[in-house]
């Protein structure tokens, strides 16, 4: 059987050269029991191929069973791959036949084989090299022969480097690689298809038939396709069923198609990006925190200096120019944005001192002694708080012990 004759009896449509070689290859290989891995984007048409080795192949009259293995969950997988034991786990009222044992002597395919968990993997690494397996439960082992052809969307020696998937497995299944072109990859094709599946359509849903102008032609070919053939037929559908005018143009035909560039509207880092990693809130919120606390600092060392000073603030002023003019500017920046925010001026300078007063002021020493100050202090938070010591060290930010011990240090 040539190439022609496959694509009549599996409804192939198309004459790239990347789409004859991959006939081909599913041609030569399909005779024999080896492994095949396929490869290609989504809906590119992957399952019509395993379709056509196993119908090609000595198997052609055993079961065919397809599986989707990224649909499946982690922890029912092994069950339906392999089957189990009545009891071996919740639910399990019955024993059960795996897929491996139903399609003895047949054909089973594994789309999105780069799914299975690492235990799957192991389980369908010694099927493919003894034809064993254990159903989940059981100690007994069971033999099967079953031909596998597996298949994937994504780049599985990339999965094999991250530790994703096992390499030993990845070259087991790779025995003979067979890749589909995407639709964007045989652009001659597209219209063959588009038509194909507007005919089919016309005749489903009984309308007239779709005729496409040039421009409307030109944009179907150049478009990339991102779902492939899938999406064709999708467009396909939507255009019989919903357009009035059966010529359709180039612009009726956008309205089908979405716009490309939008998908290009979309945040970029400056410089491409490539090796930065991009600033996240939680960053952001950091350097704002980090930013206030050195502030805060700032503040509390003026307010020290000024304390300490006895509320003289010239000398402050001309030592720390650089934040007390900051401080003013974000003062004036917020007053000119919020007109309901009170403006603060820069404090006046003191009137001089008239040493000419008639009246004599008595000066008194303030005392530095660090035990008189604790010890004012002390009196003052029991005084407050009329003798209860609890409320009084809470007051002070001491322990209720510590203060009882600086009472009876202080002979207070």
């Amino acid at each position: 059987m040539d190439i022609q004759d496959i694509k009549n009896r599996f409804g192939i449509i198309g004459g790239s050269p990347l789409l004859n070689r991959a006939i081909d290859i599913a041609r030569q290989v399909a005779p024999t029991d080896m492994s095949v891995l396929i490869t290609g984007e989504s809906g590119s048409g992957k399952e019509v191929f395993s379709h056509i080795i196993h119908q090609m192949s000595t198997r052609k009259h055993g079961a065919f069973i397809a599986v989707n293995c990224g649909a499946i969950p982690e922890g029912t997988i092994d069950s339906e791959l392999f089957g189990h034991e009545k009891g071996s786990f919740t639910g399990a009222h019955e024993a059960r036949k795996g897929y491996f044992e139903v399609a003895n002597g047949g054909t089973i395919f594994l789309d999105e084989v780069a799914e299975l968990p690492l235990g799957t993997q192991a389980r369908l690494l010694r099927i493919l090299e003894s034809g064993e397996y254990l159903r989940v439960g059981s100690s007994k082992v069971q033999k099967t022969d079953v031909r596998i052809i597996a298949a994937t969307n994504v780049d599985v020696y990339n999965r094999v480097k991250s530790g994703k998937f096992r390499e030993d497995l990845y070259y087991r299944l790779n025995t003979v690689p067979l890749r589909i072109p995407a639709l964007h990859e045989r652009k001659e094709d597209i219209y063959l298809l588009f038509r194909k599946f507007s005919a089919d359509f016309s005749d489903k849903y009984r309308s007239p038939g779709i005729q496409l102008e040039p421009d409307a032609i030109q944009i179907l070919s150049n478009y990339s396709w991102p779902g492939n053939v899938r999406q064709l037929k999708n467009i396909a559908e939507q255009v019989c069923v919903l357009e009035k005018d059966r010529n359709v143009t180039g612009a009726a035909l956008l309205n089908y198609i979405p716009n490309e560039s939008a998908g290009n509207n979309l945040p970029m880092a400056i410089n491409g990006g490539s090796n930065k990693e991009d600033y996240t809130e939680r960053d952001i919120l950091y350097k704002v925190l980090f930013d206030m606390k050195k502030d805060m600092m700032e503040l509390k060392k003026l307010v020290a200096e000024i304390i300490q000073s006895g509320g003289n603030t010239s000398h402050i002023m001309a030592d720390n120019p650089h934040y007390i003019n900051q401080l003013y500017q974000e003062i004036d920046q917020t007053n000119n944005h919020d007109t309901n925010t009170l403006t603060i001026k820069k404090p006046m300078q003191p009137a001089p001192v008239d040493y000419n007063y008639t009246h004599e002021a008595e000066e008194v020493e303030e005392s530095l002694s660090l035990i008189d100050k604790e010890s004012d202090l002390i009196k003052k938070a029991l005084k407050k708080h009329k003798g209860k010591r609890k409320f009084a060290a809470q007051e002070l930010g001491i322990s209720e012990r510590t203060l009882y011990r600086k009472i009876k240090e202080l002979n207070l």
